[in-house]
């Protein structure tokens, strides 16, 4: 049987299902209308579909690593309640070994085979929405690797292995001792955890960024009236300050604090046996740049009772 554009625009009004999905309930129904809407329903795409219109903030940074190289993911859900779901962590956990297997890519790790099925991991998500009962999404995935050296990892308050609320990757190259550089590769995973760097040097910060800084720093100096050439002692001074506070390597090290990034590693480099740098970081916080939803409770009253 033919299905028309207007047979599948009206099964999508009614579900909220995707198009594929619709044309595919029609055909599997010979165009009936309430029966393609209970078959969308039977197969969790209508429920998953209505769903999916709800901000996911909430859910689980997952971490995986291998040899010389680790990644870390985002998974979201829409309340903390999921992320405590055994189901829900080990898709997260899922998640973090493809992408480590098929790169950072996000469109990738979507796309690729979910582990132990033949389904992606996009599909695999989606089926989970209508069992676990909310909406879901894969976010994000970052990955870092080294010739030679390791890379260490963190997650802060874990609630499973790999499993957390905020992931660090950080890199260490060297010829050196792999292990003694991952053991201080993880201080510097919780330091970043804990000051949550813009850069790992100051070459690396968005000039936008460090103009705007200026801008205020010179507005603040001028305000105190003092000559020009003291004034731009003052800003440079203030720009000073400002890379020693947001760039890794400047900052001081939480571990130590007599010392800098910089310096601690110099100090490493002894139980390391050989030259090493910090070639790369990696800061996942769950939710971070999501903008969620403010609830009127009341609001929602009201409406429930028009209905």
């Amino acid at each position: 049987m033919s299905i028309s554009a207007a047979q599948v625009k009206e099964l999508r009004e009614i579900t909220g299902a995707g198009m594929m999905d619709c044309k595919a309930a029609l055909a599997e129904t010979n165009g009936d209308m309430q029966a393609a809407v209970d078959w969308l329903r039977a197969k969790g795409i209508s429920k998953a579909d209505k769903k999916a219109g709800r901000t996911a903030a909430e859910g689980l940074i997952g971490i995986d690593s291998g040899l010389r190289e680790a990644v870390v993911v985002e998974v979201n859900s829409e309340t903390d309640f999921v992320a405590r779901n055994v189901a829900f962590q080990e898709i997260v956990t899922n998640v973090a070994k493809v992408a480590l297997a098929f790169g950072p890519d996000t469109d990738a790790v979507a796309n690729a085979k979910y582990p132990g099925s033949d389904k992606s991991v996009a599909e695999t998500i989606k089926d989970a929405v209508g069992t676990i009962g909310e909406n879901m999404s894969f976010r994000r995935a970052a990955k870092l690797s080294v010739p030679h050296g390791s890379v260490a990892t963190y997650v802060h308050n874990a609630v499973a292995d790999g499993l957390g609320k905020l992931g660090v990757l950080v890199a260490i190259e060297t010829a050196g001792d792999a292990e003694a550089a991952k053991a201080f590769g993880r201080q510097v995973a919780m330091h970043v955890a804990a000051t949550n760097p813009l850069a790992l040097t100051a070459e690396e910060i968005d000039p936008a960024v460090v103009a705007r800084e200026k801008a205020i720093f010179t507005e603040q100096a001028r305000e105190s009236g003092k000559p020009e050439n003291v004034i731009e002692k003052m800003i440079e001074g203030r720009i000073r300050k400002f890379y020693e506070e947001v760039v890794l390597l400047k900052q001081a090290f939480v571990i130590n604090p007599d010392l800098t990034v910089e310096k601690a590693l110099k100090e490493a480099e002894k139980e390391i046996g050989a030259p090493a740098r910090i070639s790369g970081f990696v800061r996942f916080a769950l939710g971070e740049g999501i903008e969620k939803e403010k609830s009127d409770f009341a609001a929602e009253v009201a409406a429930a009772v028009k209905k």
